[in-house]
């Protein structure tokens, strides 16, 4: 019986296993949740408060964007209207706004900045009362 290279039998191993993690790689980006960069953190700044929930733009081509590195985005949705709930995360991290922020009533939008980076903060009211958190910016 003729005996095989260890080299031999290694090969499939480490071809299976190089093909997994191109799968959990790609299967982000099929995902509900692609745009968020780290799980359980918001912007990777600090971790996500209690009753918010972490979603993404369904659009294509936010989703084009993102996995790109053109651009940067999280959504987090919470009951009730809670326009300022994520400011204390980017405030606790050293940024600051950047101009006036504008409140109309259903709409809360400002500029936060941080040593050359720049994030765009929308909370929109939702017609079922919720509040719909978007960030947006340029990849670091």
């Amino acid at each position: 019986m003729k005996r095989r290279s260890p080299l031999l039998l290694l090969l499939p191993v480490l071809a299976l296993l190089a093909l997994a993690v191109w799968g959990a790689r790609e299967a982000r980006w099929r995902g509900p949740l692609y745009c968020i960069g780290q799980t359980g953190q918001v912007w990777g700044l600090a971790p996500v408060p209690a009753g918010l929930t972490p979603g993404c733009p369904q659009s294509r081509s936010y989703r084009q964007e993102v996995r790109g590195g053109f651009a940067r985005v999280e959504q987090y949705s919470l009951p009730g209207w809670h326009p300022r709930a994520l400011l204390p995360a980017f405030q606790a991290a050293g940024f600051v706004p950047e101009g006036g922020a504008e409140d109309d009533g259903d709409e809360f939008a400002v500029f936060l900045g941080r040593a050359g980076e720049r994030v765009q903060y929308v909370a929109d009211l939702q017609p079922d009362g919720h509040t719909l958190i978007t960030l947006s910016g340029r990849p670091r």
